[in-house]
């Protein structure tokens, strides 16, 4: 009986092992039964190989996924979990959080045999870019989901729709793929459990009855839709609002809202709410009062829409953490009333708005803040005195803020946490005070364009962004900077060496200072970081030294406007990756080194104003075709113009003039794409830059000095607007070719003082964008094309000293120049010229008929013109003589009329 009753027992218990592992279960594997072994099912493990086949996995992430014996049970591997009772795949998380190495690990499709996986409870391949292959459609017969993460796997085609089928998904995230347009949301209330949503980055266009759907999800929590070029909601649409309250976050940035109906929907949520993002859209009008009930409000974001007026009353948010109103146009003052209840913000941004903060000395705010940023609002002319309760501070932003004062001895006591402050663009004054100050961090300080004096004080010395440029702040640079990785002291007095130390820095600006000595620093091995130099408008001098090999990161040098000599050293051309070269207005000899080809990268080249020579190199042409600029002016450059720069497309700017150029101007200026378009230019010439030291991803914008209407002009902010081509002060010889027309975007032409011959091409009237035309000391002939007239931009011309002839074609510009202007070309006449022309002295001035829409003399003389001649001589002749010569009654009358009037 006993044995029998031992048998019993293991059966009992073997069949007890078999039920639960026929039974599924939601228990991950890591919590299974040490005394039992379920290794994962062979369908699904032959899924998953099938799988990472898919997959590219160059840093071998999903080394443990195999075939080998060791590597039998799935279970174990990398971003799989099983139920510990039945073996099934329950979990496949592959996402950057779990396996890492995002930039070596990536999908090439997703195998269908995952569709084995039909216990699958939580899939997120979140990261893993696919390339832009079709979404996998079979992933909507998954349908024991609960949890799917896509997000930014780079999947196209059609809305994948069919996820309504996940009818169990508590959790969908489909951020940021390339679907095209949704044709509707019908899908969405089948996911009755759906608490968490994310669809940002879908076209959502179409669908104007969004809040419809997403009110039929009683259980949803977050909602994110952001950048869905959604519109605002039609307001009947919003009658089918539910009873359920249960949203807690609403994300619908960067979409194209522009309706109060959006706080319509949203009230009905203003006892659930707790964090909402609303910017970037163009919401206008003034903020709704609606906003001041959300007593739930935790983070508020409606910046970068169009609001204005007042701000409302905030009293009674709170809950109130984060406020974020920047860059709308609200206006009108705020004082401590409006934040009086707001005992939990934090974060304070009310920056880019017309906002006056008028707040009295003594009050004290009921807050501690981390982040401030009144950027652009008024709360001058004092120092803000209530920033003195603020013992928290990491970001501080009070630049052009109207204050002109002293700065206070206890502002820097509130520094010790700062991680970045900018009190830029005021006109604060005084000067540092002599303490010891240890920041807890590297801050980022910007203390620019103030009125700061006296010397750089040592207990910067920490900072990692530091700007202090446009300031009076004298003496010699503190070695102690060189710990900063952004270090901009540029428009100072400052005065002495460069230290030798400071070439650990990546972003150095120094410029519009009294610096004197060598450039040498440039040498040392820590210079290797060097990402930007501007060593501009200073006194350094001597030969620039030839140890550029090692400045491999070098994006920008600007040494213009100094004294340095001798040649451009050859091995400037290893610094592969520059994109801007200045070395204007110095005393450099020489050619300009051949290795300079190697730099592919270069779209600006300014030389001008040295002491170059030699002729223009063919390889500009050739091998820098991002050239955008290229300022060889005032040099002693020989030779002719090669016409391999013809190949540069995207220049707008082509300054060879004061040079010893000869020969012709080439004929295939009309390649030249950029300069034959209109208006395809931006305001100005960018370039970005990153300072990885600080995670520091920034941009500088090109300037450029050069002759403009008679004098020298620097522009910057407009520099991509002016188009321009000066060969002025050469001996170039030849005609104008007509090809040159074809550069409807040129904004400045100047072809003066050369020895060019023949006409002006009729064709002049083309350059429609003309704002400036020199031709003047040539010797061009002929007529001034009335073409000229019909260009309404011109405002500056000069002609002078030619052999122009003919009467000056009537225009509102043509006669509104200077008669200086056409001086010197002795043919010349009619006005503004004194000189009246032959047909002006006969018919008197108030018969001149000469008309804008008139054309040349040789466009005029054409075979209708001879045809209506004959007609008309005939006509006359025969209708009068031939009346005398057949009428004797009329001969008679005629010669009797005569003789009275000789009479």
């Amino acid at each position: 009986m006993q044995s029998h009753g031992r048998c019993l027992k293991l059966f009992l218990a073997f069949a007890l092992l078999l039920l639960q592992y026929t039974q599924g279960g939601e228990v991950d594997h890591s919590q299974r039964d040490t005394n039992v072994t379920i290794r994962c099912i062979e369908r699904e493990r032959q899924a998953l190989l099938a799988f990472k086949r898919g997959m590219v996995d160059k840093s071998d992430l999903l080394s443990s996924w195999g075939s080998e014996a060791q590597k039998q049970d799935c279970c174990r591997w990398v971003g799989v979990s099983c139920s510990s009772q039945t073996g099934h795949v329950l979990q496949l998380d592959l996402s950057y959080k779990v396996v890492g190495g995002y930039f070596n690990f990536r999908g090439k499709m997703i195998s269908p045999k995952l569709i084995e996986l039909h216990h699958l409870q939580h899939l997120d391949l979140n990261d893993i870019n696919f390339n832009g292959s079709q979404f996998p459609y079979f992933i909507g017969s998954l349908t024991n989901l609960r949890y799917l993460d896509l997000s930014f796997t780079n999947f196209q085609g059609k809305f994948p729709s069919l996820v309504g089928n996940l009818t169990n998904l508590v959790h969908l995230n489909l951020h940021g793929n390339d679907f095209i347009n949704a044709e509707n949301l019908d899908w969405l209330p089948l996911l009755s459990s759906l608490r968490y949503l994310d669809l940002s980055f879908s076209n959502l266009s179409n669908i104007f009855d969004w809040p419809a759907a997403i009110n039929k999800l009683p259980e949803l929590t977050n909602l994110t839709l952001g950048a869905c070029d959604l519109c605002s909601p039609i307001l009947s649409t919003l009658s089918y609002i539910n009873s359920s309250k249960s949203l807690a976050s609403v994300d619908l940035h960067a979409n194209l809202l522009n309706s109060t109906s959006i706080f319509l929907w949203l009230s009905n949520y203003n006892t659930s709410l707790v964090d909402l993002d609303l910017s970037f859209n163009q919401l206008a009008g003034s903020i709704p009062d609606a906003f001041g009930n959300m007593s739930s409000l935790a983070h508020l974001d409606l910046s970068y829409n169009q609001l204005e007026g007042s701000l409302p009353d905030l009293t009674n948010l709170s809950s109130l953490e984060v406020l974020s109103l920047s860059d709308n146009q609200l206006s009108g003052e705020i004082s401590g009333t409006h934040f009086s209840k707001l005992s939990k913000l934090w974060n304070l941004d009310l920056s880019s708005n017309l906002l006056v903060l008028d707040i009295h000395a003594d009050w004290i705010a009921p807050f501690q803040l981390q982040s401030i940023n009144l950027e652009s609002c008024k709360l001058g002319p004092h120092f803000p005195k209530w920033l003195q309760t603020q013992k928290n501070i990491s970001f501080l932003d009070i630049s052009d803020a109207g204050i002109s004062d002293i700065l206070p001895s206890w502002f820097w006591s509130l520094c010790r946490n700062v991680e970045y402050m900018d009190l830029a663009r005021n006109q604060i004054r005084g000067t540092f005070p002599n303490l010891t100050l240890e920041f807890s961090y590297s801050p980022m300080l910007d203390l620019s364009s103030n009125k700061l004096e006296g010397s750089i004080p040592s207990f910067l010395s920490k900072a990692s962004y530091l700007d202090l440029s446009s300031n009076k702040l004298e003496g010699p640079i503190p070695s102690v900077l060189s710990k900063a990785s952004y270090l901009d002291l540029s428009s100072n007095k400052l005065e002495g060496p460069i230290p030798l130390v400071l070439s650990n820095v990546t972003y150095l600006d120094l410029s519009n200072n009294k610096l004197s000595g060598s450039i040498s620093f440039l040498c040392s091995s820590a210079a290797i970081g060097l990402v930007f130099l501007n060593l501009s408008s200073n006194n350094v001098s001597g030969q620039v030294p030839d140890c550029w090999t090692h400045l491999e990161n070098l994006v920008m040098l600007d040494l213009s406007y100094n004294a340095l000599s001798g040649k451009i050293p050859t091995t400037i051309g290893s610094v592969f990756g520059i994109e801007t070269l200045k070395l204007r207005s110095n005393r450099f000899v020489g050619q300009l080194p051949a290795s300079l080809k190697n730099c592919t990268s270069l779209v600006v080249i300014d030389v001008g104003d040295n002491k170059l020579s030699g002729p223009i190199p063919e390889w500009l042409g050739v091998s820098l075709k991002n050239l955008v600029i290229l300022m060889l002016s005032s040099n002693h450059f020989n030779g002719s113009l090669p016409s391999q720069l013809c190949h540069l497309i995207r220049i707008q700017n082509l300054d060879f003039s004061m040079n010893i150029i000869s020969g012709s101007i080439p004929k295939c200026l009309t390649n030249l794409t950029t300069l034959a378009q209109k208006g395809n230019s931006s305001l100005n010439i960018s370039h970005s830059y990153e300072i990885s030291t600080i995670n520091l991803v920034d941009f500088y914008d090109d300037d450029a000095t050069f002759m403009w209407k008679g004098g020298m002009q620097t522009y910057k902010s407009t520099l991509g607007l002016v188009k321009r081509i000066d060969l002025s002060s050469n001996k170039l010889t030849g005609e104008i070719p007509s090809e040159i027309t074809h550069l409807v975007g040129l904004v400045s032409l100047n072809l003066s003082r050369n020895q060019l011959t023949g006409q002006i091409t009729p064709k002049i009237g083309n350059l429609q964008s003309l704002d400036s035309l020199d031709l003047s000391r040539n010797h061009i002939d002929g007529r001034i094309p009335t073409s000229l007239a019909r260009i309404d931009r011109l405002g500056f011309l000069d002609l002078s000293y030619n052999n122009l002839s003919g009467k000056i074609p009537v225009g509102t510009q043509l006669q509104g120049f200077d008669p200086s202007f056409y001086a010197g070309n002795l043919q010349l006449c009619g006005p503004p010229l004194k000189k009246m022309c032959a047909d002006e002295v006969e018919k008197g001035p108030s018969e001149q008929t000469d008309f804008i829409n008139q054309n040349d003399k040789d466009e005029l003389i054409t075979l209708g013109f001879y045809i209506s001649m004959g007609l008309g001589f005939a006509i006359g002749f025969w209708g009068v003589c031939g009346t005398l010569i057949f009428s004797k009654s009329w001969r008679y009358a005629y010669l009797k009329f005569l003789n009275g009037l000789n009479d």
